[in-house]
């Protein structure tokens, strides 16, 4: 019977955890990881962290196909940081966009945007930093 309660124990352990990385993760260097899939079947990857009282924010985007051309916003407390167009490459078909921003004060709410120009597929990523 304790066995028994034991493995239940673990299984729904196992099976909360399974659902964490949707959640914002602290990764080990201090940064704030969020990822999620898009509109159609391309996912994305929002990692900011702060640096030298400045925050280093990536979006990546990869839906596996090459030569995809997406319109890309990156905006921190509503404030544009990026605006661009970014073609997904090989060998995995995707793109990122790297960018050192400055620290406002208090939280800072970085929204990452990006839609494929031909599909209207539409990737939205967020983290608070």
């Amino acid at each position: 019977m304790l066995k028994l309660r034991l493995l239940t124990g673990a299984a729904l352990l196992v099976g909360a955890l399974a659902v964490v990385p949707a959640a914002p993760v602290a990764a080990k260097d201090g940064d704030v990881i969020r990822i999620g899939s898009c509109s159609g079947a391309t996912d994305w990857k929002l990692k900011a962290g702060k640096r030298d009282g400045r925050i280093e924010v990536e979006f990546e985007v990869d839906s596996n196909r090459n030569g995809q051309t997406w319109r890309v916003r990156i905006l921190d407390n509503t404030v544009l940081r990026f605006s661009g167009l970014r073609v997904t490459k090989a060998p995995s078909g995707s793109f990122s966009v790297e960018r050192s921003i400055r620290n406002m004060a208090g939280s800072d709410r970085i929204v990452a945007r990006a839609r494929n120009l031909s599909s209207g597929e539409l990737c939205v990523g967020r983290v608070t930093i």
